[in-house]
């Protein structure tokens, strides 16, 4: 049984989350399975957006707090715990940034449950439980439509001080006065397995309003966001590049005359400094081997 909840499921802290009344509620989801339930509730907060998952039963109540970057990571091992011959199946351990979430198989008179344990140095082990289900449509299944509709949704929900109309307005006067116009409204989506700390640019048609030029483009970057949008008004070409980090926002504004020493110098910085983002370590998943009998 699948609905919206209006509260969570409790606690607090971990990477890019907490219980701060800084918060800012996105989504809602509660999820019934079996005698548990599970809410899923999507925050934002100056450090970055969130996703707090928690068990609730009569007697317990349990909660993980996944990193934005990580829901992505989640929705593929959920997707392979349910599409997997039971045969196939093994436990995973996800390192994201820095905690470390051990997924684990087990089975009891109820039946089959994934354990999914966090763990970090900023709070102590977490562990929920879900249970397998009694057909393909329940436990993990539910569990994992849900993953989706969140990681669907996250790319839609921007925060109120980028929805005024007045800031618009007033962005729109500024930029004409620096040779630039100011493009309302971003296309985003959430970061795939593969691409973890950076998520994929995509194609959005540019308004007609600002003038037909390309397309534009969104990348993350940790807990930022920056916005590359091609336009142009009666002052000439531009590119406009926004950062955004939780509820702050700026911006550049590069006439189209600099975009190809900007490329050269941002080039420039990329092969100096080639060796420590080699040296980066993103997200990485490892299957545990069961233990010898």
């Amino acid at each position: 049984m699948e609905g919206n909840s209006g509260g969570g499921g409790g606690g607090s802290g971990g990477s890019g989350g907490g219980g701060g009344g800084n918060d800012v509620e996105l989504l809602c989801k509660t999820l019934q399975v079996e005698h548990k339930l599970f809410y899923f509730d999507l925050k934002e907060n100056p450090r970055g957006r969130y996703l707090k998952i928690s068990e609730k039963t009569s007697a317990t109540r349990s909660t993980i707090i996944v990193p934005f970057s990580g829901i992505s990571w989640f929705l593929d091992l959920f997707n392979y715990y349910v599409n997997s011959d039971e045969q196939d199946l093994f436990s995973k351990e996800l390192q994201l940034d820095t905690k470390v979430f051990y997924f684990d198989i087990g089975e009891n008179r109820r039946g089959r449950f994934l354990k999914v344990s966090e763990a970090s140095v900023s709070r102590n082990r977490s562990t929920i439980i879900v249970p397998a289900g009694s057909s393909r449509d329940e436990g993990w299944a539910a569990f994992r439509n849900i993953l989706v509709e969140i990681n669907e949704a996250s790319s839609l929900f921007i925060l109120p001080n980028q929805q005024s109309s007045e800031s618009s307005e007033r962005l729109v006067g500024l930029s004409d006065d620096v040779g630039a116009g100011f493009i309302s409204g971003h296309s985003s989506q959430p970061a795939t397995s593969s691409e973890l700390n950076v998520d994929r640019s995509v194609d959005s048609p540019v308004q007609d309003e600002i003038g037909n030029l390309g397309v534009s483009k969104v990348i993350r970057a940790d807990q930022k966001k920056f916005f590359f949008d091609l336009g142009s008004n009666n002052r000439g070409h531009f590119l406009r590049i926004s950062e955004v980090a939780g509820s702050d926002r700026s911006s550049i504004i590069l006439p189209l005359s600099g975009l190809k020493q900007f490329h050269e110098i941002v080039g420039h910085f990329v092969e100096i400094t080639k060796d420590r983002i080699d040296g980066m370590k993103g997200a990485t998943v490892r299957t545990i081997d069961p233990p010898q009998r």
